[in-house]
């Protein structure tokens, strides 16, 4: 019985790295996407502070980018584009 437990937290343990991983690559992209959505729709103009930061951690930290860019786009009354 301690064996399958050692082995199942092993896999456990091998397995939510690569979870997290996949969601991470997820949330990339949508960020991507969010980024490219507000450029279309602002025709090139410089961005706030706060959404400027955010799009340049579309790469590094999508988790915290995706909020301050949904939240501008959406007080533009912009449509958010669907996440995949």
């Amino acid at each position: 019985m301690k064996s399958v437990l050692v082995l199942a937290g092993a896999a456990a343990a091998l397995v939510m790295p690569l979870a997290a991983s996949a969601q991470s690559g997820g949330d990339k992209a949508y960020c991507q996407s969010l980024a490219g959505v507000w450029r279309a729709y602002n025709g090139g103009m410089d961005p706030a502070a706060d959404v400027a930061v955010a799009i340049t951690h579309c790469n590094s930290n999508p988790a915290s980018a995706i909020p301050v860019i949904e939240k501008a786009l959406t007080d533009d009354k912009i449509k958010l584009p669907s996440r995949t």
